[in-house]
């Protein structure tokens, strides 16, 4: 089933393609103080992920109280109290969480990268293989680059991460803004 634009939607958006333009500014401008300072954005990364695991441990601390047999309570508990843990200790020691998150970054890589590659090769008969390979060995690539660079990296490497993404969504917000003014 192909899903169509509805045209009043595009005349809505491409009546407000500042907007995005804007938006697209702000965040390269966000990504560019984020490159100037890479600990900084690290460390505004982990108190990112810090404030998202403690929300989870509220959450599940609200859910131990609405399941009914004592069991189910006891691990919603303590399910809420190692998202706690996790969170406060990325506030109490943000340079350790960064070099903790840097390290399972790596390994997800990795990981990711060494299952493209074996996807890729199973894919061999089908056009365009290839470039699964190709993409997977890059992934693996970096993750192993990152690998071999903690725990010093982990001081910028968050950041980095931050700042790239901050700079590539700005670019695609200001590119959408533009090309759906029309």
């Amino acid at each position: 089933m192909a899903h169509t634009f509805d045209p009043a939607g595009r005349e809505a958006v491409a009546g407000k393609w500042v907007w995005f333009v804007a938006l697209g500014v702000i965040l390269i401008m966000c990504g560019g103080i984020a490159f100037g300072n890479l600990l900084m954005a690290t460390v505004a990364s982990v108190y990112y992920v810090g404030v998202i695991m403690l929300i989870g441990g509220l959450l599940n601390l609200a859910h131990a109280f609405q399941v009914k047999s004592w069991g189910s309570v006891l691990y919603w508990v303590l399910s809420a109290a190692f998202y706690a843990a996790a969170g406060l200790f990325a506030f109490i020691n943000p340079v350790l969480a960064s070099a903790v998150l840097t390290f399972l970054m790596a390994v997800a890589l990795i990981v990711a990268g060494c299952f493209r590659v074996w996807v890729g090769f199973r894919l061999r008969p089908l056009g365009g293989w290839g470039w699964m390979v190709v993409g997977g060995l890059v992934t693996l690539v970096a993750g192993l680059v990152i690998a071999a660079g903690w725990p010093v990296n982990s001081l910028w490497i968050l950041g980095l991460f931050l700042a790239v993404d901050l700079v590539m969504q700005g670019l695609a917000s200001i590119a959408f803004g533009v090309l759906a003014k029309g």
